[in-house]
């Protein structure tokens, strides 16, 4: 290419449909006009950011190495994530200060995920007067979303309109990871099909609408109505670019066909003797009947996972948070050999039974992050993939669910920020606030900021 022939922005255009394109060598001005240190910047692709929350903390004894360095071995549980090594930093020891009671007594759910990304203690209320503080991933949105159509994207597994509060505190500190300011949670969006729309919305409510009615009535792919300006689009492509552009628009219509099969798929039947589950508080230390969350949660985390990556894929967002479901969600896991609810089992009291049980569910939970990263990673751009130009931490607010303490974080980070964070070891951070993690993500990704919550600096990852 002796010139640069189309933006980063471009878009295939339909009626009420805007899709936005990969990343292609088509985009980028050659060697000659920019000099080989800016192409080879230009052509390694944007830096993207993601939180992957879990909650009810994790099974520690399967999860943590017993060596620093790298060196380590993977544990049982880690070993889900055996093929990304080279792309995974350990880093245990971190603390979360602010999720701890600091004199307003039970609630350590509600805290361990309001403080997790706003490294700031919430305000215990049940009522509208909540107060907390920015999160990390707004801190980055502010820096640097004027670059993508959503500044940030919040998805999730679970809507929150079926939990309990948790001691006093306001659902909005357990529902939402995500925080633009004190007063503004970012509520999340956990229905695959309202994020699809959003993400290929042309952004006229009219037109919009229009279209939405005539896929559903008719059972038109998107793709359709896009189809003349793609044809055309793709005519002027080298052959590598129309290779990639062929599997982002098939990966697009896969998840359609996804999506259309779980609208109409028949709810699976109740087994004999099946007893509805029941969500546990532990500030009474009883049960409280709440159903769970979809029986189909593998398909719906997959779709949402797909979802996730084709944002990333079009350049629509760079910053991403994605809670695999709420705190003290008592979801069940039969897929995972573990039928039982989720928080009531993190309360294992040392039980062996309960405590390999918890084990299952958190492989379980890594199995699906593993689905994400193979997904990202097989996406390439510049010398690398999505996954390079990534970083993604994997944790919770909360360690050992029968303690509620929020020291020893569980966290991984996947990922290597286009090349600048030293992956394949395992970091003792012990005593260091999260936040300070949080902030050396932040300038890994071009989107620097002074202070979160209550960070004391950066943790070296280089």
């Amino acid at each position: 290419m002796s010139k640069l022939i189309m933006s980063r922005r471009t878009l295939l255009r339909g009626l009420g449909t805007a899709v936005a394109l990969p990343f292609l060598e088509s985009m980028v001005p050659s060697r000659r006009l920019l000099g080989a240190e800016a192409a080879a910047a230009a052509t390694a692709g944007p830096r993207r950011l993601a939180w992957i929350y879990v909650p009810n903390g994790i099974d520690m004894a399967n999860w943590t190495p017993a060596t620093f360095g790298a060196g380590y071995q993977l544990t049982p549980t880690l070993s889900t994530l055996a093929a990304h090594r080279d792309k995974m930093l350990v880093v245990s020891g971190l603390t979360c200060n602010k999720a701890n009671p600091n004199g307003d007594g039970p609630g350590d759910h509600a805290r361990a995920n309001a403080a997790y990304l706003t490294g700031e203690q919430p305000f215990k209320t049940g009522g509208a007067n909540i107060h907390l503080g920015k999160s990390a991933d707004q801190a980055a949105a502010e820096q640097i979303g004027h670059a993508t159509k959503f500044a940030s994207l919040e998805i999730g597994l679970e809507d929150g309109r079926k939990a309990a509060s948790d001691s006093g505190y306001s659902l909005s500190y357990s529902h939402n990871l995500s925080w633009r300011n004190a007063t503004t949670p970012m509520t999340k969006d956990c229905d695959p099909r309202s994020v699809f729309d959003r993400l290929f919305a042309s952004g006229d409510p009219r037109e919009t609408a229009e279209a939405k009615a005539r896929r559903e009535n008719d059972r038109k792919s998107i793709l359709d109505f896009v189809f003349q300006d793609a044809n055309r689009f793709q005519s002027n492509l080298s052959a590598a670019d129309r290779n990639k552009m062929d599997e982002y628009l098939t990966a697009i219509r896969e998840i359609e066909v996804r999506l259309e099969r779980s609208a109409h798929a028949l709810p699976p039947p109740i087994p004999a003797g099946a007893v509805r589950p029941v969500a546990y508080d532990s500030s009474t230390e009883r049960k409280v009947g709440i159903s769970t969350s979809s029986s189909e949660y593998p398909t719906h985390c997959k779709l949402m996972i797909d979802m996730m990556v084709l944002a990333f894929q079009a350049d629509l967002t760079r910053v991403i948070t994605f809670p695999f479901a709420d705190e003290g969600s008592n979801q069940t896991y039969p897929w995972a050999d573990a039928d039982v609810p989720h928080h009531g089992t993190s309360h294992h009291q040392g039980d062996p039974k309960k405590m390999a049980l918890l084990a299952k569910i958190n492989a379980f939970h890594l199995k699906q992050f593993d689905y994400m990263l193979q997904k990202l990673d097989a996406i390439k751009e510049g010398g690398g993939s999505i996954l390079d130009n990534s970083l993604i931490a994997y944790g919770s607010g909360n360690s050992d669910g029968q303690r509620h303490n929020h020291d020893n974080l569980p966290l991984i980070l996947l990922g290597k920020g286009g090349g600048t964070v030293r992956t394949g070891r395992h970091l003792d951070a012990t005593g260091v606030p999260i936040s300070n993690l949080w902030l050396s993500m932040l300038d890994h990704a071009g989107a620097s900021d002074s202070k979160i919550g209550d960070s004391t600096g950066r943790l070296s990852i280089t």
